[in-house]
């Protein structure tokens, strides 16, 4: 039998990559990283607002780069034989689009206005449209939110809307329909992007839209237009069906076919978030915790509907029949903030050196930093007076997502030197993490095992140790460096019909694991006392006014 190979192509925060992947031996035959231009240059951001927004040029450019690039050092019999492609993005990322499905910001009167591009996952500006969904629902003859932890989020795709159309009387006079960043790329490669038509996400519209089938799909219109008269009539312009990832989209465009050099046969697969892809990269199985651990997490567990499905489980992102694997509850929490909280630190040491002495010396420092501070962390001892930090600095998303929480730090003395205040933000990012664990366990579900894939995971030996000794759990790193991209493939590969499960595809593709961590009884004992402060802080700041300040208290 020939070989037959597919594309995985995973659009993260910072950037997009391509993986070219045998579909029969997983092996890979190309990879290209494109990193978004406007995005790097911070346009259309503002941190300080928590507005984070992304042209969907960066996305066209990239997704051509990636793939054109990952194919360049390819054998023209791999391009030939290319039979399917997936996608996988960051989520929620809701873009408001007009009766073609064009992206308002495509469009030379919306080319500059952030608020006719990409809404990205981090962006927290619609905090109050956030907690009105959530009074709403909660006195609402059905709660809409029962099936996503039973709170709605600022990152999810009605609370960025609802803001969008409130602030912006343009974006509200085009917006024809609103469609996430993983159906839109996935669109686009059909050319089929009418927002009536296409095959919407069931992992991203369980999880994030409030998608249900006991809703028969979306929130009912009485309910939006009680939300917000502007919401009136939008219901009918989005979607009532959802496809999992196992699923055609449809097939390659004669247009991108011709730009990338493949066939108009190749499939293209329904799309889904990088995390539940990761997740199928990273080989789950029921009950195993798999952490995409990056910029923020994103932590995804799958389990039988028949064990688990009749369970309600509180404060998580969602649980959605089919969002990871047809036929299993996927379930999904994160934070927000993991590696984000050391590039914080990084950024305030590093901040003055760029001023007084240059961007060569800062960014010299910069790439020298962290990895010295987590060796010099590495020998602190842990002791139960250590310093104590939370993780909140952008907010939390689980358990019990909060979005307005700001983060703390406590304990710190003069002698207190940024190794020690460096540790103190890596076991917060743990015990956020272990705050994760234990609502799932309290909850009725089982953690059988631990799986860590990003690149916080495969760089940061003193990060992963730590979150074992926090969790008291052995954790497995996934080998493959692109475990997103990897699961991108194998969804192609199902989708292609080159492997008739998810589990085959897995079992085929996969690339084990290369490295694990096992918790050290004595240092996991102390962090059993540092956690119980953690968790009596978190309560602290969370009770009391100034919780809405950014705080350095000093004890």
């Amino acid at each position: 039998m020939n070989n037959q190979y597919v594309i995985g192509i995973d659009f993260g925060t910072d950037s997009v990559r391509a993986l070219v992947v045998n579909a029969q031996t997983g092996e890979t035959l190309g990879t290209h990283v494109h990193e978004y231009a406007r995005w790097k240059k911070g346009l259309y951001c503002n941190p300080a607002t928590s507005q984070f927004r992304q042209h969907p040029l960066d996305y066209l450019e990239g997704l051509e780069a990636t793939i054109t690039g990952a194919l360049a050092n390819a054998p023209d019999e791999v391009r030939q034989q290319v039979v399917g492609i997936s996608i996988d993005t960051t989520g929620s990322t809701p873009c408001a689009v007009d009766e073609t499905g064009l992206p308002l910001a495509l469009r030379p009167d919306f080319a500059e206005n952030p608020n006719g591009m990409f809404i990205l996952w981090k962006d927290h500006t619609a905090n109050a449209e956030a907690e009105e969904i959530n009074e709403l629902a909660h006195h609402w003859d059905t709660d809409y939110t029962k099936y996503v932890g039973g709170i709605y989020s600022s990152e999810w795709f009605w609370s960025k809307i609802v803001r969008t159309l409130r602030v912006d009387e343009a974006v509200r006079n085009q917006a024809f329909s609103w469609i996430e960043h993983c159906d839109w790329v996935s669109a686009m490669l059909t050319g089929n992007t009418n927002p009536l038509a296409l095959r919407r996400s069931r992992c991203a519209a369980g999880h994030k839209a409030l998608w249900h089938r006991e809703f028969e799909g979306l929130p009912s219109e009485e309910f939006l237009t009680k939300l917000d008269p502007l919401l009136g009539g939008l219901r009918d312009r989005l979607f009532t069906d959802t496809y999992t990832s196992d699923q055609s989209m449809g097939h390659l465009s004669a247009e991108w076919a011709e730009k990338l050099g493949l066939s108009t046969d190749v499939v293209v697969g329904v799309g889904a978030f990088d995390a539940h892809m990761g997740a199928i990269g990273a080989e789950i199985e029921p009950y195993a915790f798999v952490r995409i651990i990056g910029t923020s997490t994103c932590d995804i567990l799958m389990a039988p509907n028949d064990e688990i499905g009749h369970r309600l489980i509180r404060g998580i992102c969602g649980q959605v029949d089919g969002s990871v694997a047809p036929g299993m509850l996927g379930l999904e929490a994160g934070q927000s903030a993991f590696g984000d909280v050391y590039a914080w630190f990084a950024r305030l040491i590093t901040g003055p050196v760029r001023d007084l002495l240059g961007d060569e010396a800062a960014d010299t420092l910069s790439r020298q930093l962290i990895p010295h501070l987590s060796t010099q962390a590495a020998t602190l001892p842990v002791t139960e007076n250590d310093v104590i930090a939370l993780d909140w600095i952008n907010g939390r998303r689980t358990p019990d997502a909060n979005h307005t929480l700001k983060a703390a730090i406590s304990g710190l003395n003069l002698g207190t030197d940024s190794p020690k205040i460096f540790k103190a933000l890596v076991e917060a990012t743990a015990f956020g993490s272990r705050s994760i664990v234990d609502r799932f366990i309290q909850e009725g579900v089982p953690i059988k095992k631990v799986i860590a894939i990003g690149g916080v995971a495969k760089k940061s030996p003193f990060v992963m140790q730590t979150l074992a000794d926090v969790l008291n759990k052995p954790i497995q790193v996934a080998s493959a460096d692109q475990a997103c991209a990897l699961g991108a493939a194998m969804c192609a590969a199902v989708a292609a019909g080159v492997h008739p499960t998810m589990e085959a595809a897995q079992q085929a593709m996969g690339s084990g694991f290369d490295a694990e961590y096992t918790p050290r009884p004595e240092q996991s004992a102390i962090y059993e006392i540092l956690y119980q402060k953690y968790l009596n802080m978190g309560q602290f700041v969370e009770n009391n006014s100034f919780s809405r300040l950014n705080v350095m208290s000093v004890s």
